[in-house]
């Protein structure tokens, strides 16, 4: 008797090969990157705990955000609300210190070393993230696989996925080979959104590029403004990763891991109506 295929089996679907190889490498080598550089960034502003918008920011001015301690309670000042923090942020471990050493790069305050480390996976980011967009166009792979399309942006559309994803509903069968509309408009966000102002507004905040590019800080408001929106986007990105691993988690971890790692991806059955 003969039997089927393996990539046939009908107790999990058909077997695809989902993720090329450019995708997967990239994936890695930039959650690498950000990673670093979200925790060496955190111990950046442990040195000034402060946000404001404008040209200029110090002591003496009213930062619109601030995260610090007041003896032994640790606080996030947002405007003109305090948010209790005490053991998160602000003051942990009995540590004043606005993000603890567990999620910064160095663990123990150094500036100079966070800077470091900081610059160095910046280059990490920047090189390979230019070299996946040139391939992405030039393959194909922003256009086809990417870039929502016209009926999936239709606000019924967009609604229903919405709803699907509220339900765990994800897609499955042929629907799974693709990127649902959630998926593409995340990922295109934070690729062709998030990354680029990221790395634009950290380029402000040096006065060598402000010197070679002075357009930049009418761009952004000035440097104090694009330190600000450097933090609000780091801070979204951070969403972005908490939210997308919660997916992977809900979407069947094995199955997500495998297609990430080695491109094969098994397709979810069909549910029964």
């Amino acid at each position: 008797m003969a039997t089927q295929p393996i990539d046939r089996l009908r107790v999990g679907g058909d077997l695809i090969y989902r993720q090329r190889r450019p995708v997967r490498a990239w994936h890695w080598l930039n959650a690498l990157a950000v990673i670093v550089l979200l925790m060496s960034g955190m111990m950046i502003f442990n040195a000034h705990p402060h946000l404001y918008w404008g040209q200029y920011g110090a002591n003496h001015e009213t930062p619109w955000l601030e995260i610090g301690s007041d003896g032994e309670r640790g606080y996030l000042r947002v405007g003109p609300v305090t948010i209790p923090t005490t053991g998160v942020l602000g003051l942990a471990g009995g540590e004043e210190r606005a993000f603890p050493p567990l999620v910064t790069i160095p663990s123990g305050y150094n500036l100079a070393a966070a800077r470091q480390w900081h610059f160095f996976f910046a280059w990490l980011l920047v090189v390979p993230g230019l070299l996946f967009w040139l391939w992405g166009f030039i393959s194909r792979h922003v256009q086809r696989d990417l870039a929502p399309t016209a009926e999936e942006l239709r606000p019924r559309s967009l609604w229903q996925d919405v709803k699907d994803h509220a339900r765990l509903r994800f897609h499955t069968g042929e629907a799974a080979r693709r990127y649902n509309v959630l998926q593409k408009l995340s990922y295109v966000g934070v690729i062709f959104g998030l990354l680029p102002i990221m790395v634009l507004t950290g380029l402000t905040m040096s006065p060598g590029i402000d010197a070679a590019w002075p357009w930049l800080l009418d761009l952004f408001g000035g440097r104090q403004s694009a330190r600000s929106i450097h933090f609000i986007c780091a801070a979204l990105l951070a969403g972005f990763i908490v939210v997308h691993l919660l997916m992977v988690l809900l979407a069947g971890p094995i199955n997500e891991l495998r297609s990430i790692i080695t491109g094969w991806y098994r397709l979810p059955k069909e549910r029964d109506q």
